[in-house]
C-alpha cells in the first residue's frame, strides 16, 4: 500500500511563516478504495441528523458569542497587529484565548465527530473594519484547523464575492467568484468557514445537508446510484491550478470509507468540477460521463436540497460546517447597486490532519497538518484584505 508520507523539502520562512505548506490536490490511495459491498448498509451515531432536529430549533447550532468572548478577541486581535507578525504567520501560539479555547475544543470535536456546523453570531466586523476582523477570524480558525491555500494564488484568507466573472465558463472560472448558485458540494478542505462581511440584496442564503442522511436514504431509495457513487470513475477538474508535471484532472469515486477500523463514510464531492470537463474528454483523455453519472449527479443534488436545513447569514455572523460529513449550497444572489457594497464573505479552509483527530483519509497527505487545499509549485500563502 502507498505511504502516508512524502520527502518534506526545506521551507523558507520568509515565504511560509509558519513553517508548513498546504499539500494539494491528489489522486487517491487506490489500493485503499473499498468496494460497494463493504459499505455499511446504513449510518447512525452523532454524525447523523435530519433537517427537522434543527429548523425550528437554532439554539441547538448557534452561539451568539459574548462580551467576554468579544473583549478576549478583541485585546488578543489587538496585541497580535502591534507585533506586526505577518497575517500567515497567525498560530495559537501567538493568538492565546485562555477563556474561549475550552469553548473551540469542543466546537472542534463537534465538526469532526458530531452534527458538522456551528453558526456563531455578534462578530464586530463593522466596528472593527477588515483588518482587525480578518486577523481576530484566522485567529479563531487556527483553534480549529490548520489554514489551507484556496487557489492557485496561495490564498489563504478566502474572499467569496462577485468579481464579474462568467459563471458559464465552467473549466476556467471559480463559482465563488461569481453570483451564480453553487450546487451542494464539500470544499478541499477539512473544515470551512465563513465570515459575513456584508450581505445580498437577495438571495446568496446557505443550505446544508448530512451525507450520512444523504446516504441512508440513497442506500434504502436509489442504492443503484449510491453504487456509482462509490466507484472510482469519477473524474475532477483541476481547473489549471496544477503543479509542475501534475496532471489537469484526478480520478476518484466520490463517497469513500475511512481507512483502518470501524471506518466512517466521507464524502468529496462537487459537480462543478465533474461537469467542466469537456475538454478533455473531447479530445479523448477521460471518458464523458456516462447516463449513470449523469443520474447520479441529478438525483445526489435533489436528494440534499429534500434533506437541507436552511440558514440565513447575517452581517457578523460565521459559519463553521465539515467537508466529511456535511454538503453545502448557495442561492444565486443579486447585489446592491453601487455604492453599496457587493456581498462579501471571509472564508477558511482549515485542516484537521489525522495525528491530531481528524478523519483517516484514504489520500497520502492524511497525516499532513496541512492537508488537501489548493497548492500550486511553492507559491507562497497569502491573506489579502479583501478580493482581487
Amino acid at each position: 500500500m502507498a505511504t502516508l508520507t512524502q520527502t518534506a523539502t526545506p521551507l523558507s520562512l520568509d515565504a511560509f511563516p509558519d513553517g508548513l505548506k498546504t499539500t494539494g490536490q491528489h489522486p487517491p490511495l487506490y489500493d485503499a478504495l473499498r468496494p460497494f459491498d463493504k459499505f455499511p448498509k446504513s449510518i447512525s451515531g452523532p454524525t447523523l441528523w435530519k433537517a427537522e432536529d434543527y429548523k425550528d430549533a437554532p439554539e441547538k447550532w448557534t452561539h451568539r458569542f459574548s462580551a467576554e468572548e468579544i473583549a478576549e478577541l478583541s485585546a488578543t486581535s489587538d496585541a497580535f497587529l502591534a507585533a506586526k507578525t505577518p497575517l500567515t504567520g497567525i498560530s495559537k501560539s501567538n493568538f492565546p484565548l485562555p477563556k474561549l479555547s475550552a469553548l473551540l475544543a469542543d466546537l472542534r470535536e463537534d465538526l469532526l465527530n458530531g452534527k458538522g456546523f456551528i453558526l456563531f453570531k455578534g462578530f464586530p466586523v463593522e466596528e472593527w473594519g477588515n483588518h482587525k476582523s480578518a486577523v481576530a477570524y484566522m485567529g479563531l480558525g487556527t483553534y480549529l484547523g490548520y489554514f489551507v491555500s484556496q487557489n492557485s494564488r496561495g490564498h489563504v484568507l478566502g474572499h467569496v464575492k462577485d468579481l464579474g466573472e462568467d459563471p458559464t465558463q465552467i473549466d476556467s472560472v471559480r463559482i465563488y467568484r461569481t453570483n451564480a448558485r453553487q450546487f451542494f458540494h464539500a470544499d478541499d478542505s477539512d473544515i470551512v468557514g465563513l465570515l459575513c462581511i456584508a450581505r445580498a440584496l437577495e438571495g446568496g442564503e446557505s443550505d446544508i445537508a448530512s451525507t450520512h442522511n444523504v446516504y441512508n436514504t440513497l442506500a434504502a431509495e436509489r442504492p443503484d446510484v449510491l453504487k456509482t457513487l462509490i466507484e472510482p470513475i469519477w473524474y475532477f477538474d483541476r481547473k489549471g491550478e496544477t503543479s509542475k508535471g501534475q496532471e489537469e484532472y484526478i480520478r476518484t469515486s466520490v463517497i469513500y470509507l475511512e481507512r483502518g477500523d470501524n471506518p466512517r463514510v466521507y464524502t468529496k464531492w462537487d459537480p462543478y468540477y465533474v461537469r467542466s470537463l469537456g475538454r478533455f474528454s473531447d479530445a479523448g483523455l477521460v471518458p464523458p460521463l456516462s447516463p449513470a453519472q449523469l443520474e447520479a449527479l441529478q438525483v445526489l443534488e435533489e436528494t440534499c436540497q429534500r434533506l437541507a436545513l436552511h440558514m440565513i447569514l447575517e452581517v457578523g455572523d460565521i459559519q463553521f460546517v465539515t467537508n466529511s460529513h456535511v454538503l453545502h449550497s448557495r442561492t444565486e444572489y443579486k447585489d446592491y447597486a453601487p455604492p453599496a457594497p457587493r456581498r462579501h464573505l471571509m472564508r477558511l479552509w482549515l485542516s484537521t490532519p489525522e495525528s491530531e483527530g481528524g478523519w483517516r483519509l484514504p489520500f497520502w497527505d492524511s497525516n499532513e497538518k496541512k492537508r488537501g487545499g489548493v497548492q500550486v509549485d511553492d507559491t507562497p500563502p497569502v491573506a489579502l484584505l479583501d478580493a482581487e
